[in-house]
């Protein structure tokens, strides 16, 4: 019977002699000590193709998900308002027009007297009724003023920076173009809105990138580790939870110094809506984990040695990234309704300051509301982007589901 390997006692203490058949000679094999990480590196070759077919498969995903492909064409479309409001919007949102105070809507028109005439609007004159005290409109329907695109309209500084003209649209010569009407001070109500969405759009996308990265470390502390760590933390959440979260919002928006400037106030809001939001992310990352960490493959790379953050970052978060996304999705209108909340309440945000909740502010007074209605106009696109959000994420979920076939 042939002698197994034989480790020769002179060698250094990492070689190994091993006999061979029909040799005499003898074969030194270097024993370093093993790294667990080389077993589960891929090189990059690999891991390029692994992610490039994980992403790929998700889109597939994703596509067949008509309702969740239309919401995605639709946010990205009032996306595209963050970066280019002031070539939108047809009118600065904090200029006035003393003459066309609580104006109604001016409809587009396509057609005059059975006539082809192309976008136009009819032209409106006010006047006042010293019996009801009210602004009346009249629409003089025998002259079309058809609507300029294109074209150089009010001055603006393009994101502070550079001063232009340039309008997607503008108004007739010599007339006006208010498509949702007109506020109190005869301020247009779609210039508003088109300015409201970089703030009330962007204050969902930063606060939750702070409740994310806030929830995946306290939960993944929590979740992985356990023990003293995890009673901890959840007994953290277990109070923060437990505070009411609209008057807290309150308080803490009413701490926001007055002096500071409307950019500094969005900030504090963002950071104050980020901060209470983290807890629910916190909890599901946890209960996510404490099942993840039981499975085979999160118990092979702990026994052979890989550190916690690996584990975590590369073997159980992908696990329950379906998870994540619909989370995120979710918290965004979560985030845009708190921040109009509190700008419709009078504490968040202020004019000069553009929001969908400031612009809602004025509609507190229930009889305005009745009268001039096109006031509640910013509820419109809250809902859409609110139901587009939910959509997406549901989506983006069943996409990014590992277990789904």
């Amino acid at each position: 019977m042939r002698e197994g390997p034989r480790v020769d006692p002179t060698r250094n203490e990492g070689a190994a002699s091993v006999d061979v058949p029909g040799g005499a000679v003898d074969h030194y094999v270097d024993a370093t000590p093993f790294d667990p990480g080389e077993a589960e590196r891929l090189t990059p070759e690999q891991e390029r193709y692994f992610q490039a077919s994980m992403w790929r498969i998700i889109w597939w995903r994703f596509r067949r998900h008509r309702i969740a492909v239309w919401s995605a064409v639709v946010l990205l479309l009032f996306y595209l308002c963050v970066p280019f409001a002031e070539p939108i919007a047809p009118y600065d949102p904090n200029s006035r027009n003393a003459d066309f105070l609580y104006a109604p809507p001016q409809p587009i028109h396509l057609f005059h007297e059975g006539s082809f005439v192309g976008p136009f609007v009819y032209p409106m004159h006010s006047e006042v009724d010293l019996d009801t005290l009210r602004w009346v409109y009249k629409t003089d329907r025998s002259t079309p003023q058809p609507l300029r695109f294109l074209c150089l309209g009010d001055s603006y500084d393009f994101w502070g920076l550079i001063e232009g003209r340039f309008h997607l649209v503008c108004p007739p010569e010599g007339g006006t173009f208010f498509l949702f009407g007109t506020d109190r001070l005869g301020r247009d109500v779609l210039s508003g809105l088109v300015y409201g969405a970089r703030i009330s759009l962007t204050v969902g996308l930063v606060g939750v990138a702070i409740s994310i990265i806030l929830g995946m470390f306290f939960g993944g502390l929590a979740g992985f580790f356990g023990g003293i760590i995890d009673n901890l933390i959840m007994r953290l959440i277990e109070i923060l939870r437990s505070l009411p979260e609209l008057p807290l919002w309150m308080a803490l928006s009413a701490a926001l110094p007055v002096t500071w400037s409307p950019l500094w106030i969005y900030f504090g809001l963002t950071i104050i809506l980020g901060l209470l939001d983290w807890p629910g992310l916190a909890r599901a990352v946890r209960s996510k984990l404490l099942s993840l960490r039981e499975e085979d493959y999160a118990r092979a790379a702990m026994l052979m040695g890989a550190p916690p953050g690996r584990i975590i970052r590369r073997h159980l978060l992908p696990g329950f990234s379906s998870h994540i996304i619909a989370s995120a999705t979710l918290s965004i209108p979560t985030m845009i309704l708190g921040e109009t909340a509190l700008s419709f309440l009078n504490l968040g945000l202020k004019r000069p300051a553009i929001s969908w909740g400031v612009l809602l502010n004025e509609a507190q007074n229930i009889t305005v509301v009745t009268i001039y209605p096109w006031l509640m106009a910013p509820v419109i696109p809250i809902i859409i982007v609110v139901l587009a959000f939910n959509f997406l994420g549901d989506g983006l979920r069943d996409a990014a589901d590992p277990y789904k076939h």
